[in-house]
């Protein structure tokens, strides 16, 4: 099991020309595999990254505080705590500016091996970690020397930007902005509820943050993980809190509302061929096909004959 408390993770802090931010790697510290989540504090006026986009990887961020302006391909937009900015995969070319205040978010993104980003402005591209050609200087500072960023008066918001509203308990934000690799749900869970029935997944990988209140992050192990010797563990959690579930772990997870409930961020890959186990109800759900069904939970052993092994 990952997780992490930001108040115990260092900000990093990547100051050049006008990008000026500092950045906290919740999801890596969290132990999350094959996706990411960075919280970044933005300085007032300045923009936390060059513009860019990239070629596999599809991000979504969530705002917690303070304003700005999403800029992408040209085009600008207000945003806010609550604003959820989905950029897909080979997309957007795109970035932020903070306001006067400054601007905080969360971002969540995919992995992958083979992935390239691209950076209009110095034309740089980027293949994994090395940039191409072997050069050597670094594509932060020819965008330093490059003219300031336009920003144009911003304009209506666009699909691939959603904001909460105040009063929502349950929201899919990924999927109203446009997500198509991944899920980010935002959700109230009431004192003593559940955010869903404690469940396991094969090929999901699922990071969760605590935005708000305090409650439990309940493990329940799988018949199998039963056998091995795991147990069910009650881990307690808090605003701030960040849970990493990989794929394939044959321990269930939920989270359980404390006296004054618990809001989160719930996001996760959409993998077509995940299978999901709920071992309260020995439910499975193939999820690729939308078939869910209950089924008889047996030991490896079952049914053998006791001359083996």
């Amino acid at each position: 099991m990952g997780i992490a408390h930001w108040d115990e993770i260092e900000f990093h802090r990547a100051a050049n020309g006008e990008i000026d931010a500092s950045w906290q790697r919740l999801g890596a510290t969290a132990g999350a595999a094959r996706v990411g989540v960075n919280r970044v504090r933005v300085a007032p006026g300045m923009l936390p990254t060059p513009p860019h986009s990239h070629g596999a990887s599809e991000e979504i961020y969530f705002v917690l505080s303070g304003s700005g302006l999403a800029w992408q391909d040209g085009a600008t937009h207000a945003v806010a705590a609550g604003s959820c900015v989905v950029q897909r995969a080979d997309h957007f070319e795109h970035t932020f500016k903070a306001g006067a205040e400054g601007l905080e978010y969360l971002v969540f993104g995919t992995n992958h091996p083979t992935e390239f980003g691209w950076l209009p402005r110095s034309g740089a591209v980027r293949l994994g970690w090395p940039w191409v050609e072997g050069r050597t200087d670094d594509p932060w500072d020819i965008e330093a020397k490059a003219e300031p960023l336009v920003f144009a008066d911003p304009a209506p918001r666009p699909q691939n930007i959603v904001t909460l509203e105040r009063d929502e308990q349950y929201r899919q934000l990924g999927a109203a902005g446009g997500a198509r690799q991944t899920g980010l749900n935002y959700l109230r869970i009431g004192e003593g509820r559940l955010s869903g029935p404690p469940h396991c997944h094969s090929a999901a990988e699922e990071v969760f943050v605590v935005l708000e209140g305090a409650g439990t992050l309940e493990l329940w192990p799988t018949p199998g993980a039963a056998d091995d010797g795991f147990e069910r563990e009650d881990i307690p959690v808090r605003a701030g809190h960040v849970a990493a579930r990989p794929p394939a772990s044959s321990i269930a997870h939920a989270f359980r509302g404390g006296a004054d409930g618990l809001t989160l961020l719930a996001y996760g890959t959409n993998p077509p061929n995940d299978i999901c186990f709920y071992p309260r109800s020995n439910k499975i759900f193939w999820c690729g096909v939308g078939v869910i069904a209950r089924v008889e939970p047996l030991t490896y052993r079952d049914g053998e004959p006791d001359d083996w092994g």
